[in-house]
Formats: C-alpha cells, sequence, structure tokens
C-alpha cells in the first residue's frame, strides 16, 4: 500500500503557486492548475513553472515603468 501523501498544485489571480492535498477543494481564491503528484513532484514543478516568485501585479506594476 502507498501511503505518500498526494498532493495538488494550485494558483491564484497572482499567479502564486502552493501545494494543496489532492482530492481536497482548494481554498478560496486558488485553483488547481492541473497537477499532482507527490511534494517533491509537485515541488519540482512549481519550481520550473514559476521562477519569477513576485506577484503578478508587482511584476506588471515594475514593467510598465520600465528599466531604471
Amino acid at each position: 500500500m502507498n501511503t505518500a501523501a498526494r498532493y495538488q498544485v494550485v494558483v491564484n489571480d497572482e499567479e502564486q503557486h502552493a501545494l494543496w492535498p489532492a482530492g481536497s477543494p482548494p481554498p478560496a481564491g486558488w485553483r488547481p492548475d492541473g497537477f499532482s503528484g507527490t511534494e517533491d513532484e509537485c515541488a519540482a514543478h512549481v519550481d520550473e513553472v514559476w521562477p519569477d516568485i513576485r506577484p503578478l501585479s508587482l511584476r506588471d506594476s515594475l514593467a510598465e515603468r520600465g528599466p531604471r
């Protein structure tokens, strides 16, 4: 019997990612991104798809200002 905990990757409107127990609905404001697996697999996925951990609104604001 496999007792390893399973997780899903969830994302919010700011494109922040988190791990959430698989089979549990994500908290308000979060939605599944479609990836699930072990904690290590999910963490590796997050590292791959979320290289810039700043919230989307901050990235957009800085992009509007342009280079300094």
